[in-house]
């Protein structure tokens, strides 16, 4: 095709490519010829789009202030409710999360993908705002994306949590709520990072974020072992979910599990807490126990 063929098929008009000097110094400048690109694609320069105000991180701070005697009366509260958790084990990372996202009271959706596929070997799970959540982990996916372009090896887990904590803490302040975990494996094995708004940065084996991590460690504490098998690992997973979203009403839907291993992740189940684990975990509890011999005194040797 000929290139006026090509233009008319992209839909847009190149002749300002054709001015004399475009990109030269008598011409259009860099920046000029990229936005009036922009605007011949009807699209603006990307870019974060910041409150309209003189300091951003001061209207926010004062829109969240406690107006009054009464302290608890800010103007502006978010009320975050969920639950996400990843742990390490010899067969790699298991990331379990709920599908409910909350106004408040009120439920807003019960089928949320909490779990970002950021790459075919990174997760990222979302717990807090879901828009920031959303946006910044898959502006993380980019950014992988060009490291790997550049690079031409994969990035490994430790510099995308770092590329993920150094953009949020360049808007520290300025509103942001999340609390994420970014997964995967890399030329080091598994491994498992904790990053939230203030630019927080935690390297462990094992996280819950949300409102009902408190009830889900609990199963964790119980139950997590370093050399448990994958399935022992990923019903752990499931159970500790579960009991979360039955005690946390902040929490609920489906139980999305996923598993990564060294050959990337895979999504291994999705199923209602409500309706299926609640009632097959209801049925254990109603199986009778082995009796087990208690010791008495009587008994010593």
């Amino acid at each position: 095709k000929t290139e006026r063929e090509r233009e008319r098929g992209l839909g847009m008009d190149l002749g300002f490519l054709d001015r004399r000097g475009a990109c030269g110094a008598s011409g259009l400048g860099m920046a000029d010829l990229a936005g009036e690109l922009c605007s011949e694609r009807g699209f603006e320069e990307s870019g974060l789009v910041l409150p309209n105000v003189d300091s951003p991180d001061s209207f926010v701070a004062d829109v969240f202030r406690a107006h009054g005697n009464d302290s608890t009366a800010a103007a502006l509260r978010f009320l975050h409710g969920t639950t996400t958790l990843a742990f390490v084990f010899q067969g790699g990372v298991v990331v379990a999360v709920d599908s409910r996202a909350t106004m408040g009271q009120y439920i807003g959706s019960g089928s949320v993908r909490k779990v970002i596929e950021i790459n075919p070997y990174l997760l990222g799970t979302m717990a807090g705002g879901a828009a920031d959540c959303s946006f910044w982990e898959r502006d993380l996916g980019r950014q992988c994306r060009l490291y790997e372009l550049r690079n031409k090896q994969r990035i490994s887990v430790a510099a995308a949590s770092k590329l993920l904590t150094n953009t949020v803490y360049s808007y520290k302040g300025m509103g942001l709520s999340m609390g994420t975990m970014i997964t995967g494996w890399d030329k080091t094995g598994p491994a498992l990072y904790y990053v939230d708004n203030d630019g927080t940065r935690l390297k462990g084996n094992k996280f819950s974020v949300g409102s009902g991590s408190t009830y889900a460690y609990g199963v964790l504490d119980v139950g997590y072992d370093w050399d448990l098998s994958v399935d022992d690992a990923l019903e752990l997973g499931r159970r500790a979910i579960y009991h979360a979203t039955h005690r946390d009403a902040a929490s609920g839907g489906y139980i999305n599990v996923y598993h990564v291993k060294q050959d990337g992740w895979v999504n291994i189940s999705h199923d209602d807490s409500g309706m299926h684990k609640h009632y097959e975990y209801a049925q254990e509890r109603e199986q009778p126990a082995a009796a087990v011999p208690m010791q008495t005194s009587s008994q010593e040797e």
